[in-house]
């Protein structure tokens, strides 16, 4: 097994978009690289731990890639905005990918000199990619949230704002 960790703003939203993948084992919602052990959604929030919002996807190296998980990645979040996302603001929700070794680190390069080539975003992409520190799941109400809540998740994803942008630049989503 193998490990991708991902910041992409409310970690809410980044589950649901790679549990229907085929070598994906599994997706938590936790908070990552700040310097706090076993931090609380209270405590992150303060924007004062320097965690991120973050999940850590398991997946079978044999059957999927770090590439193909990039690709997903990249269709869940505004790339282009390292202040936060849509409607959620500040440092706990900045976008961030995690590398655990030197080959994630060239993929993720590679994958954002190709999104800038193809021009697909109105601005540049500049996800900060930093070596991964550590990972700690978020409290037992924050996993699978889109599966526990599905109305207020649908509302959440129209209303930040988030849905609209991965349509109008990826067309419309079929998770």
């Amino acid at each position: 097994m193998a490990y991708a960790t991902l910041a992409g703003g409310c970690f809410w939203c980044l589950v649901k978009p790679f549990t229907s993948y085929p070598g994906i084992k599994d997706v938590v919602s936790g908070y990552s690289g700040g310097n706090i052990d076993n931090p609380t959604y209270e405590q992150v929030s303060t924007n004062k731990t320097g965690h991120v919002e973050a999940v850590q996807i398991t997946y079978d190296a044999d059957v999927t890639t770090f590439e193909n998980i990039l690709d997903i990645y990249f269709k869940t979040f505004d790339p282009t905005d390292n202040t936060g996302q849509f409607f959620d603001r500040g440092e706990h929700y900045e976008p961030v990918i995690f590398y655990h070794d030197e080959e994630q680190k060239k993929a993720a390069e590679h994958k954002i000199q190709q999104l800038n080539e193809q021009q697909i975003f109105d601005k540049p992409v500049i996800t900060p990619i930093k070596p991964y520190k550590n990972f700690y799941p978020a409290e037992d109400y924050h996993q699978d949230y889109y599966k526990k809540n599905p109305l207020h998740y649908e509302q959440y994803q129209r209303g930040s704002g988030r849905k609209a942008f991965i349509e109008k630049h990826w067309g419309e989503q079929h998770d």
